[in-house]
């Protein structure tokens, strides 16, 4: 089954951003000298919006106002290149001009052209079968005039009464239609608090606006984009969700707004609730800024963004830092099936040892290998999600053979940590029950030392499958009855 056909509705802009160095200051005015290099167009506002979902891989049609001039040209020839087709409205103005001025990754002016537009005219009937046949409509209302006409205004109401229409807005502009499926606006387009806010009551407040502005706009949710912090959504119900990023990412955030709305679109054409469009969203546009923003627009999206302190690169990044600071790189290693008090306590002592602790992870493959073929019970990216956010873990990397030891090989640790069910020597020498550490004479080839911690009695995954599976077997009247082994 295709994809379903998206278009975007709104004013669209020509953007420029001007690359350049400034060093030094103007000798008869208090201002900084700025000298151009390389200028890069690129599609702005509703077109910027089109353009990602079109990269993204989405059948995107435009319907928007450009003028007849050379930055009208310029645009229409951009939003060819990526595959996007542009309906036009009847609009005899200037096509709208942002021009950013960057040294390095910092703004250092804004110029704006032909901030003042025509009138813009109504759809014809090319645009009203565009409407009529679109999966997902997202309106991107720059404030332009485009979102402002009565007819069109009109069929997007009928539209969202069958089909996801999610609307942007913008504080310029003539509002949303009501009835959207979603809207989208960030803190500073919402109505404002009228009781006192405290600094604490700050989340609370953006939720007694989002849940106001809702029924303002008689939308079915509100999801207000908030910068780092991920994203706030109203939707009726008694308690606010809210999506946190995957990732923190200091960057470029131009274009963010545009990436959030158009993946909550996609998705909801897609068939998503709107939690899952707005989690969907929030990733996008965190992945969107990392990547460097709409400076790099023409990148095309990968999958999930990795979760901080995973892989191989994010270890290497650790134990670099570590080392040049002078400080102690320790490492662990498991199956981690389960995570229980046991691993907690484990990794805890671990980290103590030093200035750095990366997790050795088993993949599902070497599990199954040590385990057979009943574990693990938790896939290998769960597992590693789970460590990497404990506190006490500054890394996890997944290796796939029966021990960790080529791992090791390349981070080096200089300490290595077990809990104490392992031993060091032959398990012949010890007690039967007590397993052998593989590892332990290559880990003293580089000078490392292998150590072993207090194991915490009483906790192991095994133990917690044994006793689910007896109480999986208990009758629900005698389960509150049985204690658990």
């Amino acid at each position: 089954m295709s994809a379903p056909t998206l278009l975007v509705v709104g004013d669209s802009l020509l953007d420029l951003d001007v690359a350049g160095n400034v060093d030094r200051v103007c000798p008869d005015a208090p201002v900084p000298v700025f000298e151009e290099g390389d200028a890069t167009p690129r599609p702005g506002g509703a077109a910027l919006a089109a353009t990602l979902l079109a990269l993204s891989g989405h059948h995107v049609w435009l319907l928007t106002a450009i003028g007849d001039d050379d930055a009208g040209r310029r645009l229409h020839g951009l939003l060819d290149e990526h595959g996007v087709g542009v309906i036009s409205l009847p609009y005899a103005g200037p096509t709208p001009e942002k021009i950013r001025l960057l040294s390095g990754r910092q703004v250092v002016l804004r110029l704006d052209r032909s901030s003042v537009s025509g009138p813009v005219g109504e759809p014809d009937a090319a645009a009203l079968v565009a409407l009529s046949q679109a999966g997902g409509i997202l309106v991107a209302d720059y404030g332009r005039g485009v979102t402002a006409g009565n007819q069109l205004r009109r069929v997007l109401a009928t539209v969202a009464a069958s089909r996801p229409v999610v609307w942007d807005p913008h504080p310029r502009g003539p509002g949303p239609v009501r009835g959207m499926r979603l809207l989208t606006p960030n803190e500073r387009e919402l109505p404002a608090d009228r009781q006192p806010v405290a600094h604490a009551d700050q989340l609370g407040a953006v939720a007694r606006r989002a849940a106001r502005a809702r029924l303002v706009w008689c939308a079915g949710a509100v999801a207000v984009t908030l910068g780092e912090r991920g994203a706030l959504v109203a939707d009726g119900s008694p308690v606010p969700l809210v999506v946190a990023p995957p990732l923190v990412a200091d960057g470029d955030t131009c274009g963010a707004g545009d990436r959030f709305a158009g993946t909550a679109t996609a998705a909801l054409a897609e068939g998503a609730l709107v939690s899952e469009a707005v989690q969907a969203a929030v990733g996008a546009a965190a992945q969107f800024v990392s990547a460097g923003g709409a400076q790099h627009y023409r990148q095309r999206p990968a999958g999930p963004p990795t979760p901080a302190g995973f892989g191989m690169d994010a270890a290497r990044a650790v134990v670099e830092r570590v080392r040049a600071s002078g400080g102690r790189v320790v490492a662990t290693g498991g199956c981690f099936d389960l995570l229980h008090a046991g691993h907690v306590a484990t990794l805890r002592a671990a980290r103590e040892l030093g200035d750095c602790l990366v997790v050795c992870l088993n993949s599902d493959r070497s599990v199954r290998g040590l385990k057979g073929d009943s574990r693990p019970l938790v896939g290998q990216d769960d597992r590693a999600q789970t460590l990497a956010a404990l506190s006490c873990v500054d890394a996890v990397v997944v290796f796939d053979e029966p021990t960790p030891i080529p791992l090791l090989e390349q981070l080096r640790p200089d300490v290595w940590v077990k809990g104490g069910d392992y031993n060091l020597q032959d398990p012949a020498a010890q007690r039967p029950s007590v397993g052998v550490m593989p590892e332990a004479e290559r880990i003293r080839d580089w000078g490392g030392q292998c150590v072993l911690v207090p194991y915490l009695a009483g906790h192991s995954t095994t133990a917690l499958i044994h006793s689910a599976r007896q109480t999986a077997h208990v009758a629900p009247g005698e389960a509150g009855r049985r204690s658990t082994p």
